[in-house]
C-alpha cells in the first residue's frame, strides 16, 4: 500500500477531506478486498480513481477490477490526473454528479 499521495491526488483529497463536498465522508487508500481504492464513500458506495499515464496500459486490470467493485455495490469513478490539473471544478461536479 502506498503511503504518500500523489500531487493530483493530493489536491483533489483536499477537496474531498472534512466532508467538505456535499457534507459527505470520504476515505483514502480505503481496502475493499485485495484493492486498494484511491478515495472511497462508504455511504453512497462510490470509489474514485486518479488514473495516471500508467492507467493507459492497465485498461484491462482496471476493468476487472471495475467489475468486482460493481458485482459488490461499488460504483467506480475514474478520473485523470490532467482532469484535476485542468478544471478541479469540472471534477467536483463530476463526483457530485455521481453521488
Amino acid at each position: 500500500m502506498r503511503k504518500d499521495l500523489t500531487p493530483c491526488e493530493q489536491i483533489l483529497w483536499n477537496k474531498l477531506i472534512e466532508k467538505r463536498l456535499n457534507g459527505c465522508k470520504f476515505k483514502r487508500q480505503h481496502p475493499v478486498n485485495r484493492y486498494i481504492l484511491d478515495f472511497y464513500c462508504h455511504e453512497h458506495k462510490l470509489a474514485i480513481e486518479v488514473d495516471g499515464n500508467v492507467h493507459r496500459c492497465k485498461y484491462d486490470e482496471d476493468e476487472f477490477r471495475d467489475q468486482y467493485l460493481r458485482s459488490i455495490g461499488i460504483k467506480t469513478l475514474r478520473i485523470t490526473n490532467d482532469e484535476i490539473l485542468q478544471n478541479i471544478d469540472a471534477v467536483l461536479l463530476k463526483i457530485i454528479t455521481a453521488l
